[in-house]
């Protein structure tokens, strides 16, 4: 029990060390994207001989190195703290633990399940990052289901 709220109380603060570091972080940008149009932002290596980039010449903009990772701890974690978990079903909720871990419901899911899931994981008190217009799914959801059942009753008349 005690191990387990040291182990909170570091994440937390190396979530509030994160933030820090990446307030100081600088945005890394490629060399002279900023002289030429057709020379787009996402990094890459400076790599030319005279490159003042890649000798890191004083008012030159930074280049990544391993002081700016972040701390250990905080590593993978969403911006509320909670370790993301890729969910499909409801069986896979189920496997969640709503103290450290927060769902994420994959792209492909559809509206009837994307229901069952979100109750699921309201009953269990967890997290959920992408919680997408619920009130409307249900509605959605409910508005199908009648629909099936108008045409199951027709199909067996």
């Amino acid at each position: 029990m005690k191990e387990e709220r040291e182990r909170e109380a570091s994440e937390a603060s190396a979530m509030k060390k994160r933030q820090r570091l990446k307030a100081k972080k600088p945005d890394f940008k490629r060399q002279e994207s900023w002289r030429y149009k057709r020379v787009k932002e996402s990094w890459r290596k400076p790599r030319g001989i005279d490159s003042k980039m890649r000798k890191k010449v004083k008012g030159w903009p930074k280049v990544p190195n391993v002081g700016y990772r972040t701390p250990k701890e905080a590593r993978g974690l969403h911006p509320s703290g909670y370790r993301e978990v890729l969910v499909r079903n409801p069986d896979e909720v189920r496997k969640v633990d709503p103290e450290t871990e927060a769902i994420r419901i994959a792209h492909q899911v559809g509206a009837r399940k994307r229901v069952e899931i979100s109750t699921v994981a309201e009953e269990m008190n967890i997290h959920i990052l992408n919680p997408r217009r619920a009130p409307e799914l249900e509605e959605e959801f409910e508005e199908l289901t009648e629909l099936g059942e108008e045409e199951a009753e027709e199909a067996s008349e």
